[in-house]
């Protein structure tokens, strides 16, 4: 009895058989996860994977044996500017069909992957914790080129899905997560200069005025920047409700758009063609700059002493930003005006460089009005930093802000003086060239 009791009622006995049971047990779950059979769904999930991972270790396979490398950024050439050639935007075509490449627009010339590749560093070395959705896990230089596509190109999902060999749903995730990472950098990327950067990007405000014209106690500033705008057409089904307010909008005659229809794109411009400042809004938003304005008029030090912004009629008129005459134009006025267009024509140009290398924005087929805004800010993002690589298109330009010219802006008194001495100077300037001219003949 004695032995029994030891091996069947010692607690040191049960101890041990309790231990050997939960072992046991383990082990069976052990074996019953890794060899019960899958779920529908999650089978269906474990042979996307597989089958996308077989995709892209086939698509780098074609990309390291073929000749000519099919991942290239298209080069636009200027037909009148037989120079130095500009890179153009990043067109991007990655293992094209052959009906796809006969349409498209140019043929690729050479392979230029370091927009690429910069693009890639700077969302690799970026703080956000964002992560780029979507099953299919492509490395981040070939997310970025499949982005760049259907920025650059006015194509469908159908057709990026069949190029980059990915289900269509799974394009539009990746897109829109790159789009969120982009955004982020905007700070980075489009930022006002300040200090010993805000006074590199100065310049003259005329070349006809002479060295004491140009000093600043004389009253004549240089230029920071140009302030400006263009419209972004959206989609917004009629009487779809805003996903802002909540509100259903209103029908309206077939001749007159629906604001909602566009988003407003507001940008400050420096020389080089950076965007300094990007605001984007609803079409309905009659803005018109003076959140800029005040901004600027709460935080002098923004612009530097001596020193302004320029725009065309129809922003408000301070100190800050000079506006053109509107009415009464003589001599001086004239002259004031057509020198304040020369240097619009700097935003002019930047925008249909904006809207060259993207082509998705001369129509967003979006019906979201933040995933819209997410798109334009990505244009404006990647636009600055082609601009920082030296890839500088150069395309005619189109006068933007046609719209609102034809309403005056505000006006305040401080403006009006300083837009009048300006103009008085310019216009002594320019008679005193003329008669120098005429003594020298």
């Amino acid at each position: 009895m004695d032995e029994i009791g030891l091996l069947h009622g010692s607690p040191e006995r049960m101890d041990v058989r309790e231990l050997v049971s939960s072992a046991g047990k383990a082990v069976l779950d052990m074996m019953e996860r890794e060899w019960q059979p899958l779920s529908a769904n999650e089978l269906e999930h474990r042979l996307d994977q597989v089958v996308e991972e077989v995709l892209e270790s086939d698509l780098m396979a074609k990309l390291q044996t073929q000749p000519l490398p099919t991942v290239c950024v298209q080069l636009l050439q200027s037909k009148t500017n037989a120079g130095p050639q500009n890179v153009a935007s990043a067109t991007v075509a990655s293992s094209l069909p052959e009906e796809e490449a006969a349409a498209s627009d140019g043929q690729p010339e050479t392979v230029d992957s370091t927009a690429v590749q910069h693009i890639s560093d700077l969302l690799q070395s970026s703080k956000s914790k964002a992560r780029m959705s979507g099953r299919a896990r492509l490395s981040l230089s070939h997310t970025v080129l499949l982005s760049l596509s259907l920025l650059s190109e006015r194509i469908s999902y159908r057709s990026v899905s069949k190029r980059f060999q990915l289900e269509k749903g799974n394009i539009h995730r990746i897109f829109f997560s790159f789009c969120e990472r982009i955004n982020t950098l905007q700070e980075q990327q489009i930022r006002w200069p300040v200090d010993r950067e805000a006074l590199l990007a100065l310049f003259p405000f005329s070349s006809q005025l002479g060295i004491d014209e140009l000093k600043e106690d004389q009253g004549v500033p240089q230029i920071l920047g140009v302030l400006g705008h263009t419209r972004i057409p959206i989609r917004l089904p009629v009487g779809k409700p805003d996903t802002e307010s909540g509100a259903p909008v209103e029908k309206k005659p077939k001749k007159e758009a629906h604001p909602n229809f566009w988003l407003n794109l507001e940008l400050v411009c420096s020389r080089r063609g950076q965007f300094l400042h990007c605001r984007i809004s609803k079409g309905s938003d009659l803005d018109r700059g003076r959140t800029l304005g005040d901004r600027l008029k709460q935080h002098p030090e923004l612009i530097p002493s001596g020193s302004c912004l320029v725009a065309r009629a129809g922003y408000p008129l301070t100190e800050q930003i000079l506006t053109p005459y509107r009415r009464g134009c003589g001599p001086k006025e004239e002259l004031f005006n057509r020198t304040l267009e020369e240097h619009c024509q700097i935003l002019d140009r930047s925008v249909a460089s904006l809207k060259t290398r993207f082509k998705r924005l001369t129509y967003l087929d979006i019906g979201n009005n933040e995933r819209a805004r997410a798109v334009v800010l990505t244009a404006c993002v990647l636009h600055n930093v082609f601009v920082n690589l030296g890839q500088v298109l150069e395309e005619e330009s189109e006068k933007e802000n046609a719209v609102i010219e034809e309403e005056d802006g505000e006006e305040d008194d401080d403006g009006v003086r300083r837009r009048d001495t300006v103009a008085g100077l310019l216009l002594n300037s320019c008679d005193f060239l003329s008669v120098s001219r005429t003594g020298q003949e």
